[in-house]
C-alpha cells in the first residue's frame, strides 16, 4: 500500500495513505509464455526477500503494519490504513502514495467511512467486516483499547461543514504530501491543496515498471517546475528526438541530449529489455552538474482529433487548468476528476469532457449553468490556432461540451478498468477515452450537459 519514510529531523513515523503500492498488485503476479515471472515494480518489492527482511523492519517508520500493506482486499486494506493513521495521528509527518489520484481517493474513502472509523476507535474494536485475520489482528494490536476522547476529536473535525484543510486538521504535524504530481496527475493539485491547506506537494521520482529513470533533486519545487535528474547507472538510456521518431539513426545517448529539445526515452535494462520505448515525451530543461534534467511533458499519442487538428495531453491539461480557475473562482464547487473524447458520431464532431464536481462544503450544490458554459468556452480558447480556426469557421468542429457526472463516477470507471485486469495501485484515469464500454459507464452517470455558446477568437 505504500512505504513511509523517517522524518529527516526526527526519528518520527510518517504515514502513507492507502494505495501507495496497492494490494491488487499482489494478485497480478503472472508469467510470460516462456515461464518468466512478471509483475509491476512495486509488487516485486513487496514480495521480495528485501522487503520481508529489510533493515528497518520492526522500527516505527510507518503507522501501518506489513499485514495491512499485504492484505489482498483493497477496501479492507484502505480502511485499516486509515484506522492506523488516525490512531497515531500525532506521529504523522508525511502523507504519501504513488499517485496524486490515490490521495484523492483516500480522502473520498475517509469521507465515506469516518463515522465507522470513529466508532472503532471509541470502542477499541475493529469492524466485523474486516475479515482478513492477519490484517485484523495486527490492527487490533495498534488500536489496543478504547479511545473515546480521540474518537470525539476526530468526529468533531470530520463533522465540520467544509473539509478544507482536513489533512492538516486530522494530522497536525504533517509537513508534506508525496506522490506523482506531474503529467496527468497535475489535475489533482488544486483539490489536494484544498484538502491540505497547501502543504508542499513533493514529486520525488520518475520511473516505471521497466526502470527508475531519475530523481527530483529539488523536492520542494512547485509541481509545475519539477524536473528529474537522470541516473545513468540504473539502466542504459537513449533518447529519440520526437521530430525523427521513425529514424533509428537519430537516437542519442544521455550525454548528447540538448537543452530545450524534446525526446522519447529508450531504455535497455539488466532484466532483458533492449531499446524499449517508454512512450513518454520529455524536455531537457537543464543540468545538475553534467547530468541532464528532464521535465515530463506528456504521454505519446494521447490526442483528441475531430478533423486535422491534434490536441495533445499537454494542451488538454493546460486548458483544464484555466477552466478550473474559472470554476473555482465563480462557484462553490471543485473539479474532482475528468476525462474526454472526440465525439464524431454526429456532424460536426465535437470534444466532450466528463467532469465530476464536488461542493467545497459538505452539501449538494447544483452546477451553475452560466459558469459551466463559460468553462466550455475557456477550454476552447485554450486550444491551438488550428482548433480555433476549424471551430470558428464553417462548422467543421462543433461546440465543446461538458457533461457533469454523478459523484463516484470516476471510482466506477476505475472499477471497470481494473475488472479488465488492471492494477488498482497503478491505475490512472485516462485523459482520453477510446473504449466504448468505458464510455457507457460514463454515459450512465451523466447528470447534465453544457455547451460553449461562443466561437473562440482566432488570435487567442
Amino acid at each position: 500500500m505504500g512505504v513511509g519514510v523517517l522524518s529527516p529531523e526526527k526519528n518520527t513515523p510518517s504515514w502513507t495513505y492507502p494505495f501507495g503500492c496497492g494490494p491488487t498488485q499482489l494478485t497480478d503476479l503472472s508469467t510470460t509464455l516462456s515461464g518468466l515471472p512478471i509483475s509491476t515494480v512495486s509488487t516485486c518489492f513487496l514480495v521480495s526477500d528485501y522487503f520481508k527482511n529489510r533493515p528497518s523492519k520492526g522500527k516505527s517508520e510507518v503507522t501501518s503494519p506489513d499485514q495491512v500493506t499485504l492484505c489482498p482486499d483493497s477496501n479492507q486494506s484502505m480502511y485499516c490504513h486509515l484506522l492506523c493513521g488516525l490512531c497515531q495521528r500525532d506521529q504523522v509527518v508525511k502523507v504519501r502514495a504513488s499517485f496524486a489520484y490515490t490521495l484523492v481517493r483516500a480522502i473520498n474513502f475517509l469521507e465515506k467511512y469516518w463515522k465507522e472509523l470513529c466508532s472503532n476507535i471509541r470502542s477499541g474494536h475493529v469492524s466485523d467486516w474486516i475479515t482478513d485475520l492477519n490484517c485484523r489482528n495486527s490492527v487490533s494490536v495498534i488500536l489496543g483499547r478504547p479511545f473515546p476522547e480521540l474518537a470525539d476529536l476526530i468526529e468533531k473535525i470530520c463533522s465540520h461543514k467544509s473539509w478544507e484543510g482536513i489533512i492538516t486538521r486530522l494530522w497536525p504535524k504533517s509537513r508534506s504530501l508525496e506522490a506523482i504530481f506531474t503529467g496527468q496527475m497535475a489535475q489533482y493539485i488544486p483539490i489536494l491543496e484544498f484538502y491540505s491547506n497547501k502543504l508542499p506537494q513533493v514529486s520525488t521520482v520518475y520511473g516505471c515498471s521497466e526502470s527508475t529513470f531519475g530523481f527530483n533533486v529539488d523536492p520542494l519545487s512547485k509541481p509545475q517546475d519539477v524536473s528529474y535528474t537522470f541516473l545513468p547507472n540504473i539502466s542504459y538510456f537513449e533518447f529519440l528526438p520526437i521530430d525523427h521518431e521513425r529514424d533509428i539513426a537519430s537516437i542519442v545517448d544521455l550525454v548528447n541530449v540538448k537543452q530545450g529539445c524534446y525526446y522519447e526515452p529508450v531504455v535497455t535494462n539488466s532484466f532483458g529489455l533492449t531499446r524499449y520505448l517508454i512512450g513518454d515525451i520529455l524536455q531537457v530543461v537543464g543540468f545538475y552538474n553534467s547530468t541532464p534534467q528532464f521535465r515530463f511533458v506528456r504521454r505519446k499519442n494521447i490526442v483528441l482529433s475531430v478533423e486535422t487538428e491534434m490536441t495533445t495531453e499537454e494542451d488538454i491539461l493546460r486548458a483544464l487548468a484555466r477552466a478550473s480557475l474559472v470554476l473555482e473562482s465563480s462557484s462553490d464547487v471543485m473539479l474532482m476528476g475528468f476525462t474526454c473524447y472526440a465525439d464524431v458520431s454526429t456532424f460536426p464532431g465535437h470534444y466532450v469532457f466528463y467532469w465530476e464536481l464536488k461542493a467545497r462544503a459538505i452539501k449538494d450544490v447544483e452546477p451553475d449553468k452560466k459558469v459551466l458554459v463559460e468553462c466550455c468556452s475557456v477550454l476552447e480558447e485554450s486550444f491551438d490556432a488550428l482548433y480555433r480556426r476549424l471551430r470558428s469557421k464553417g462548422g467543421v468542429i462543433g461546440a465543446l461540451e461538458i457533461r457533469v457526472v454523478q459523484k463516484g463516477t470516476f471510482d466506477s470507471l476505475m472499477e471497470y478498468f481494473t475488472s479488465q485486469g488492471g492494477s488498482t495501485a497503478q491505475y490512472k484515469t485516462p485523459i482520453c477515452i477510446n473504449s466504448s464500454e468505458a464510455l457507457a459507464v460514463l454515459e450512465s452517470k451523466v447528470l447534465s450537459r453544457f455547451y460553449s455558446e461562443r466561437s473562440p477568437p482566432l488570435d487567442s
